[in-house]
């Protein structure tokens, strides 16, 4: 597959189109800016931001498949890929700072094993060899062999994500959690209705996904820095 946009009604407002990819990239940069003005910059606050910006690159990077041209297709996709394999492992180490643990058993291998997944899209060459722009989300075909680990890995550690916020905390940073959870659901659901309902959208999930995650976007923003970060003076 190469990058390319089926016909020129692909360029109306459906739900990830282009110019939605676009308007998301904006909202999740300003949102970025806003809980850097807002609050400061610790361990809970750098996460939020990390998180924010790496779901905006991915909005770049697909919005560059289908309409721009400043960066090769290819290129963009493959640094898109790196950008959504760091959110579970952020995620995961943000659980850990919101509900203030020492002890941190996930959080090296979370790591590690975005680190092999995102050195493998962007430096092995069949890693990642093909795109396409649906009109309504990216297609971005992977090797096959490793589509199904890739699979495990991200869903794993999503749901590892899930089951600490739920298990995490005290009464005082309980809120917080709940919130990251809420917002792990916020997309993951959508996106797993709208692979059942229909399921041709399998193929891009990543697409879908990170189109919901939007709403990730603002409850981290709106629900978990105010209940988990420390405003600024």
């Amino acid at each position: 597959m190469n990058g390319w946009i089926k016909s020129e009604k692909d360029l109306k407002m459906y739900c990830f189109s282009p110019p939605v990819m676009l308007a998301t990239f904006i909202v999740e940069i300003c949102l970025a800016l806003y809980a850097l003005i807002r609050y400061k910059a610790n361990e809970v606050g750098r996460l939020v931001i990390a998180m924010l910006i790496f779901l905006a690159a991915f909005q770049l990077a697909e919005y560059n498949v289908c309409l721009a041209s400043w960066l090769d297709p290819l290129l963009a996709s493959r640094l898109g890929y790196v950008a959504i394999t760091m959110l579970p492992p952020l995620g995961i180490h943000l659980a850990y700072a919101l509900a203030g643990t020492k002890k941190r058993p996930l959080l090296l291998p979370a790591y590690a094993s975005a680190v092999a997944f995102g050195a493998f899209f962007l430096l092995i060459g069949n890693g990642l060899t093909g795109h396409a722009c649906m009109g309504n989300y990216v297609i971005f075909q992977i090797a096959p062999a490793s589509s199904w680990l890739y699979t495990l890995y991200y869903y794993g550690w999503l749901l590892m994500g899930i089951l600490l916020c739920a298990r995490l905390g005290t009464a005082k940073t309980q809120a917080a959690l709940y919130g990251l959870g809420v917002g792990y659901l916020a997309f993951l659901l959508p996106t797993t209705a709208v692979n059942m309902f229909d399921a041709s959208t399998l193929s891009g999930i990543p697409s879908i996904m990170c189109g919901f995650a939007v709403i990730l976007a603002f409850i981290l923003v709106g629900w978990v820095m105010p209940k988990g970060g420390e405003k600024r003076e």
